[in-house]
């Protein structure tokens, strides 16, 4: 399959936010395009995340958000793999797996040690793909959150 993969940037901001509105529909979230393309420019214009958007024949088919966290026990930078999403016209051709890998080299890039991810119990596809791309599962820890 061919395709380019590039980081976005404001000019990218509606082919990305419609992929990111997709990506929450995903999760169980309520559409709101608008609302996701203003999040992503607040993101893109703070260098609060870097954005790579994947593109088949030019057209935006997938995307995945990094944001940079800091490990506490190797002393580096590292990354969250926050957003992974391929449309789904465009599943089962590899583009996870090209975005993933694209990650991975960010990471040797910017000098971080690695990626860290969470994806919910029920992701199937996610939970598949994400050992056969050298992730590994950990079990050791517990994850926690807390909303105001």
């Amino acid at each position: 399959m061919n395709y380019k993969i590039r980081k976005a940037g404001l000019e990218d901001l509606d082919a990305t936010a419609e992929l990111f509105n997709l990506y929450r529909i995903f999760y169980r979230q309520e559409p709101d395009i608008e609302k996701g393309k203003a999040f992503l420019k607040e993101r893109i214009l703070n260098n609060e995340s870097d954005i790579f958007l994947i593109l088949v024949n030019e057209k935006a088919a997938g995307f995945v958000q990094l944001y940079k966290l800091f490990h506490y026990t190797k002393l580096q930078k590292q990354w969250l793999l926050s957003d992974l999403f391929v449309h789904p016209d465009y599943r089962g051709r590899g583009l996870s797996v090209a975005l993933i890998d694209r990650s991975k080299q960010w990471c040797a890039e910017t000098g971080a040690c690695g990626l860290m991810l969470e994806t919910e119990k029920t992701n199937a596809i996610g939970n598949n793909l994400y050992p056969r791309c050298g992730f590994e599962y950990d079990g050791l820890h517990n994850y926690y959150h807390w909303w105001k």
